[in-house]
């Protein structure tokens, strides 16, 4: 039998990649160690392509490659909001992994889950530099996915006491105040979001993104110390409060300029995340400084996380394998 005979494909669902359990501190690590092997040549990572058709649906595709792990992952992702009135989830995703020197299939994985974990890792990323460590207030602004893997993270990497939650649906609202109840914090269904973000040392932004969106969040109701971590663009946010923030980091600044749209006012933008990492710029300087994250999502990350799930149900023979 040649070697192409014999290849086989690993497919890992979602509920088997949940079942892997992968803590917080390893999806952190895993992701530190690929921004920081940017700097040895030894990790390239492309800006994201997006097509948006005028009816609002949303695609687009990251890719990244690494030497160690010796894998290239390339995510394709869509969006379609009318997706709902038909009954499916609004947004599907797969990520294929090869060997980064052989170009050998490795794997296909479930895209949403890579997607929630790789969001609330970079997030975790940043936030370990630029919030205050004895944070115990986190509000959140949109009570979905990436609410429930940020609440996660976040309790494992800060002293959490309460939550506040405010969205648009009552049911996602309090499933997340339930989950939080479930970690042995107080959950909070905030009747506004001025009301969810008063006070809090932690703030993350999950809106759904849509044409009809108009922003709702004011930079200047935030308190001295906060963190903020956007994962919605900043879409929600007032763009003229956004110099109300001492310090903004972005995900990637090669990306950024091959952007139509910029994320926030150039001028505003401290650096980016392969940077912080890297002990080229602070995350903060003092405790009173208003810090914020501001992402379009990271292709390395991607890589991060599933190339970290796949050594891991690769080790314990987890997954269903295909013949190519």
């Amino acid at each position: 039998m040649n070697v192409q005979e014999s290849v086989k494909i690993r497919f890992l669902s979602h509920s088997l990649l949940k079942q892997l359990q992968l803590s917080s501190a390893s999806v952190i690590a895993s992701i530190e160690h690929l921004l920081r092997s940017r700097r040895s040549a030894q990790v390239w990572n492309a800006p994201k392509a997006v097509i948006t058709p005028p009816d609002g649906r949303y695609m687009m595709a990251t890719l990244a490659a690494a030497d160690n792990p010796q894998i290239l992952a390339v995510k394709s992702l869509m969006l379609n909001p009318a997706n709902t009135a038909r009954g499916l989830k609004s947004i599907y995703a797969l990520v294929t992994l090869l060997d980064s020197d052989t170009g050998i299939p490795l794997a296909v994985l479930d895209g949403g889950w890579v997607t929630a974990v790789r969001t609330a890792g970079l997030s975790a990323v940043a936030a370990k530099r630029m919030a205050n460590a004895d944070a115990t207030v986190a509000a959140f602004i949109g009570c979905g996915v990436q609410a429930h893997s940020h609440l996660n993270s976040f309790a494992d990497l800060f002293p959490l006491k309460e939550i506040r939650a405010f969205g648009r649906g009552a049911e996602n609202r309090d499933a997340l105040c339930r989950s939080a109840e479930n970690l042995g914090l107080t959950a909070i269904a905030s009747q506004t979001a001025q009301e969810a973000v008063h006070n809090a040392d932690l703030v993350i932004t999950s809106v759904s993104l849509s044409p009809a969106l108009k922003p709702f969040l004011d930079a200047q109701w935030l308190k001295p110390g906060a963190f903020v971590t956007m994962t919605d663009l900043a879409a929600p946010w007032f763009p003229e409060s956004m110099p109300v923030f001492d310090r903004i980091i972005i995900d990637d600044r090669e990306q950024e300029t091959q952007m139509q749209k910029p994320l926030v006012r150039p001028d505003l933008v401290s650096g980016d995340l392969t940077a912080l990492v890297n002990e080229e710029i602070m995350g903060r300087s003092t405790a009173a400084e208003r810090t914020a994250f501001v992402f379009r999502g990271l292709a390395l990350g991607d890589l991060a996380v599933a190339a970290l799930a796949f050594q891991r149900a690769h080790a314990n023979q987890q997954g269903i394998l295909i013949d190519l």
